[in-house]
């Protein structure tokens, strides 16, 4: 089994299904509502999980019921939240989802006490990178220790994935030290200042990225797969055609089976493949964290759909 070790957000989800999304100042009668655990750290440690990796979680969260319930929760998913530290003041954090009729959704994140994650946190977790296959981080929490995530896992010699979302710039040293680095469309343009809509523009992202010392890059371009950008080559890898419930944390679903793959050994055109798979399987069940697929499932998936080209 595979080790990987996420450092990130953990926010309780609490989702209303709206007819629309509401205009500024519009009240909108919704439903059903729903509440579980997320927050882009804490969904993907368990899509990592599910697909069989070993995972330490490295988040902050508050002394209320909330917080209680996130410690039940990786318990339950099988991740070790030894360093998952409770804040004396912050709640914790909280995302408030709307999820229209086409599946689409929008989303304001309070961060909470995930974002009061320290430096120190981070660096009290050494030995868990130290044993890591893998780190894979986001941007869902504080700078400092995003930075000390990417330094301490260079320093350890552990790949790292950056899942650059939601966006914050990031200094030019640490992004240097990136393994694989996971933008969809939009980040990528945030990153780059290029507009991404088709491949070619993808192509001219990932070039920069390269140029910037990222070993990998990965634009993810939602149900038409991805860009790959992998030594001085770039190719899409398509993605998978199905009825979609709700798109929110299907990106999440990605990044922890991508870093499960990675680490398992797949090569990274195969590793972005079966991520696909996951982050297509996670868009037909509502929620996020819930909804992430079982590694059971995904072999079944990607059998059929063997099959069916066969």
């Amino acid at each position: 089994m595979v080790k990987v070790v996420v450092v990130g957000s953990y926010v309780v989800d609490l989702m209303s299904r709206t007819p629309h999304m509401p205009k500024p100042g519009e009240t909108v009668l919704g439903g059903p509502f729903q509440m579980g655990p997320g927050g882009k750290g804490g969904n993907q440690g368990v899509s990592a999980s599910r697909q069989g990796s070993h995972v330490t979680m490295i988040s902050k969260v508050g002394k209320d019921s909330f917080g209680e319930d996130a410690l039940r929760n990786f318990e339950k998913e099988g991740i070790v939240s030894t360093y998952v530290t409770t804040h004396e003041t912050e709640a914790t954090g909280a995302a408030l989802i709307a999820v229209d009729r086409k599946s689409e959704n929008m989303i304001v994140v309070a961060l909470g006490a995930c974002g009061k994650l320290t430096k120190y946190d981070v660096m009290d977790a050494r030995e868990a990178f130290e044993e890591a296959d893998i780190v894979l981080v986001q941007l869902e929490t504080s700078l400092e220790a995003i930075k000390t995530t990417i330094m301490l896992a260079s320093e350890c010699g552990k790949p790292i994935i950056l899942n650059p979302a939601p966006y914050q710039e990031l200094d030019q040293e640490s992004l240097s030290k990136v393994s694989y680095i996971t933008p969809n469309e939009t980040e990528a343009g945030f990153l780059t200042g290029i507009t991404v809509n088709d491949e070619r523009s993808a192509h001219e992202a990932a070039l920069l990225l390269a140029r910037q010392g990222i070993q990998n890059v990965i634009i993810t371009l939602g149900k038409k797969g991805c860009y790959v950008y992998e030594n001085e080559k770039g190719r899409i890898i398509d993605g998978f055609s199905v009825e979609a419930v709700d798109t929110t944390g299907a990106g999440d679903a990605f990044n922890g089976g991508l870093a499960t793959f990675i680490a398992e050994g797949y090569s990274l055109d195969d590793a972005v493949y079966r991520a696909n798979a996951v982050a297509a399987l996670s868009v037909t069940k509502m929620g996020t964290a819930p909804a992430m697929p079982m590694k059971e499932e995904v072999d079944a998936f990607l059998e059929k759909v063997k099959q069916v080209n066969s």
